[in-house]
């Protein structure tokens, strides 16, 4: 009896020493069967959002913000980002717990599985906008598309697709649409009624969105445009205007806004799985340029970078056109940094605002927030 137990005990310690690794990963499997991965993070748009996509391009410094003082607050060199810090995007990285998303063209980013961001400043949804010299948002889906084919043989086609449609894919576009005609003297609205044009512009964009979703993309972010005719840089085009807002473009994102809100919600209901974020830009920059006090600002209508009246001339850094620009002391003291662009410390609040999803605005923009995106729903 006695040796038939010392056998026993000798057998059992036998298949402990020998199977522990393989039973102890059996439980592992079976209590962590779904893998725990990253959620990628694709950008896709303009100046808001272009990490330096634009340094890599053949464009001109009106397109491109890789030199000083541009990025002097916080990476301390120019990025190529048109601010003089980080961006929305790279807050909502952070927030993610995700490193900041490399532009797609920089040499030697290869690696993909966090995200990449295919933005590029002066970009538009329409490819006739600043054409030749930006990333359109056709060529951006197909870049993204390049990645796509890299998740499919990075992981195989199961594990990519169960990836893309986790990853979150935002969107800032159609400001330079709306602003390009202005600059150009464009006779675009003399063939086309301000309605047709924007139906062109969003056409363009839920055609983007529904070629993602059908490569696996369910999850996506939007940022609507701000009012545009009171950046410092359309400011000052109409001297007649004695430097109020102009309208004309003020108007056109407002249609844009409520064109893009009703397809959103056609999608939300024709497209299963599909799940959007729109946060109103319109409104809370808006507020930050009337108020600026009430959000920790000295000024919400001029430019802490440029020259001229608002300091709306385009000409911070004087590597573009107009040479002479003024620098104040203290961005964070600026709603905007240059003539139609934010400073970090305004990005960073309009960032928490787009991750958490506070009640900023009477109107609903969309069932998510960011966190609630990023989270494996």
């Amino acid at each position: 009896m006695a040796r038939t137990s010392c056998v026993s005990l000798v057998f059992f310690l036998h298949v402990v020493l020998v199977f522990p690794a393989s039973t102890c990963l059996g439980l592992s499997k079976s209590k962590h069967s779904k893998k725990h991965h990253e959620v990628a993070f694709f950008i896709f748009g303009d100046s808001y959002l272009d990490a330096g996509n634009n340094n890599y391009i053949n464009t001109s410094t009106l397109d491109q913000a890789n030199f000083r003082p541009y990025g002097e607050s916080y990476f301390k060199f120019p990025t190529g980002r048109f601010s003089d810090g980080r961006l929305m995007s790279d807050f909502i990285a952070q927030y993610a717990h995700l490193p900041l998303i490399p532009p797609f063209l920089q040499p030697g980013f290869r690696h993909y599985s966090s995200g990449a961001n295919f933005a590029s400043s002066g970009a538009g949804a329409l490819v006739e906008t600043f054409q030749g010299s930006v990333i359109d948002l056709k060529t951006q889906l197909r870049n993204y598309k390049k990645v796509e084919t890299w998740f499919r043989h990075k992981f195989g086609d199961d594990e990519a697709k169960m990836r893309l449609s986790t990853a979150v894919y935002l969107f800032s576009i159609g400001t330079n649409d709306y602003m390009s005609p202005f600059f150009i003297n464009s006779p675009i609205f003399k063939f086309h009624s301000h309605s047709q044009y924007i139906r062109m512009v969003i056409g363009n964009l839920t055609t983007t969105i529904q070629e993602i979703y059908a490569g696996g993309g369910r999850k996506f972010g939007f940022i609507n445009l701000p009012t545009l005719g009171c950046f410092p840089g359309l400011r000052i085009i109409k001297a007649e205007n004695n430097g109020s807002c102009l309208e004309e473009v003020s108007s056109l994102a407002k249609l844009h806004n409520q064109a893009l809100s009703k397809v959103l919600k056609k999608l939300g209901n024709q497209l299963k799985g599909f799940k959007y974020s729109l946060y109103d830009l319109n409104y809370n920059l808006r507020q930050r340029t009337i108020h600026p006090s009430k959000y920790g600002f000295k000024e919400g209508k001029s430019a802490c970078c440029g020259t001229g009246q608002f300091r709306g001339v385009f000409s911070c850094g004087g590597k573009r056109i107009v040479k002479e620009f003024e620098l104040c002391g203290n961005p964070n003291e600026y709603v905007y940094w240059d003539s139609f662009h934010l400073t970090e410390k305004a990005y960073k609040q309009l960032a928490r605002q787009m991750w958490s999803g506070e009640v900023v605005s009477s109107k609903a923009m969309g069932l998510y927030n960011l966190k609630d995106l990023f989270r494996d729903l």
